[in-house]
């Protein structure tokens, strides 16, 4: 089901009004709610993804309980493995089998050796990545003693299923989200208000920004070599508007719908595309997963408190790692190293941790220094996510052999017929760029409070131009969202 579907529109108020008018007396029937509402939701797109899950959940609520009453390190270990083996086994089988088994065959197929192995039609379950980083972090949290397994089941199964995150996070933590359903919620006008405004400006980013991107972007990436270099350029620049729009727009929904029911959900995304250096982007981008990977296999493996060689290596794993996380195609695993040597400077001259707060709250515009970093920032994002949107190395290759071609500067036509289709794009975004530069400092876009009446006007005429931008620029047909591939 999805957040910008007829479907989700009535499956939305159903669940809060059964939610908050029906079961709002006891907490474990709220819960069990959530438990059926979440598997409606995620078996709409195939009813038997919820075998997985419901199999995923299980595993992991067991091993929890086994942890609960084994003292023994090594028998605790062994648990702890079970569930790290359970979870990367599945991710490991659906997402990755065919992958490996081509680069098996072509492996041998270059040394002369030709081996015969049949691939499997298999279907990627929706969300898979993001909820079994959920479980696995609930069992590593319960083995290192920062989370008492919990001995109930419908609230375990409601942390791992939760709808609006379910699919595409935020990747929850079970010390953030768990404890949130052994106590009683309640529906405050506030939180709710604010939960509607994130959904809003959520729904904006997914329909107006990311869809109407897509529309050339998938024109020009498709159809690379009929492009001059200036519209390749255009195409890259509008791609990492699209999964900007696209990814933090499901987010903003995941985390306004979750208010909507009494739950917060942590940021994941913080204006990235405003970041100063690389290390500043990664703070700001996929908080969730950046931080996942941080905590659960960065400082694990010595971290920065290490030599500066091992270090590095950590560096060089995480990012690698991340990219495969992504999915099972070579043009993530170079994403991931574009991304570790972008950010390997900053780290070998110690200034990876500074921007840790966002541009200077004082003044609107930023300063040149900062416009600058800004701009060379975006410059290396844009051009590590021509790999991450190719479908192949030399899709990726070829495409950027054209962007550095003369036709840059005698052949650029075709640009500038596609500046003249996409003037309505341009000022979407330039609406986009203003409003994410405005509210860089708040929470939640729309939150920041007005006083005066200037302001006042200002937040009535956003609210109204995002309206009808989104009712502009609704399909007949709803899209999904990138992240579900992964």
């Amino acid at each position: 089901m999805l957040f910008n579907s007829i479907d989700f529109a009535v499956f939305l108020p159903i669940v809060f009004i059964l939610y908050w008018f029906v079961t709002n007396k006891n907490l474990k029937l709220q819960n069990l709610l959530i438990v059926l509402a979440s598997f409606l939701f995620y078996g709409w797109w195939d009813f038997r993804f919820l075998t997985l899950i419901f199999f995923s959940t299980t595993i992991d609520y067991l091993i929890g309980l086994g942890l609960s009453k084994e003292q023994d390190k090594t028998k605790r270990k062994i648990l702890l493995w079970v569930s790290i083996c359970f979870n990367l086994g599945f991710l490991g089988f659906f997402k990755y089998y065919n992958f490996f088994l081509d680069n098996f065959i072509s492996a041998f197929s270059f040394f002369g050796s030709d081996i015969k192995l049949n691939s499997l039609s298999i279907i990627l379950p929706v969300g898979i990545s993001f909820y079994t980083f959920q479980t696995l972090s609930y069992t590593i949290d319960v083995y290192k003693g920062k989370l008492n397994p919990t001995k109930d089941f419908i609230a375990f199964s409601a942390f791992v299923s939760f709808f609006p995150q379910l699919v595409a996070g935020p990747i929850e933590r079970a010390t953030n989200l768990l404890p949130q359903f052994y106590t009683k919620r309640n529906l405050k006008y506030s939180t709710a208000i604010s939960g509607m405004r994130q959904i809003l400006w959520g729904l904006f980013k997914k329909i107006v920004i990311a869809d109407t991107c897509s529309i050339y972007v998938d024109d020009i990436f498709q159809n690379y070599t009929n492009y001059s270099g200036s519209a390749l350029i255009l195409g890259a620049v509008l791609f990492s508007f699209q999964i900007y729009g696209d990814f933090s727009g499901y987010s903003d929904i995941a985390i306004g719908t979750s208010k909507l029911f009494g739950f917060n959900l942590m940021d994941n995304f913080k204006t990235p595309y405003f970041s100063r250096n690389i290390a500043e982007f990664w703070r700001r981008w996929h908080i969730s997963l950046s931080t996942w990977f941080r905590d659960y296999v960065y400082i694990p493996l010595g971290g920065s408190r290490t030599s500066k060689k091992l270090a590095i290596r950590n560096i060089f794993i995480i990012f690698i790692v991340s990219g495969f996380w992504h999915g099972a195609n070579w043009t993530y695993i170079i994403w991931g190293t574009l991304n570790a040597l972008y950010f390997l400077p900053s780290f070998l001259i110690k200034k990876n941790k500074t921007h840790r707060t966002p541009n200077n709250i004082h003044t609107f515009l930023p300063s040149i220094k900062d416009l600058i970093k800004i701009l060379y920032t975006f410059s290396l994002t844009t051009f590590a996510w021509i790999f991450f949107r190719s479908k192949t190395v030399f899709d990726a290759l070829q495409f950027i052999k054209g962007i550095f071609t003369s036709s840059n500067f005698f052949k650029i036509q075709t640009a500038k017929t596609y500046i003249l289709d996409i003037r309505p794009l341009f000022i979407y975004l330039t609406f986009f760029l203003i409003i994410d530069w405005y509210y860089r400092h708040e929470d939640v876009v729309f939150n920041k409070s007005s006083t005066s009446k200037i302001s006042k006007i200002f937040k009535y005429f956003v609210y109204t131009f995002t309206v009808i931008s989104i009712i502009l620029s609704i399909k007949n047909q709803s899209t999904s969202f990138i992240y579900f591939q992964f």
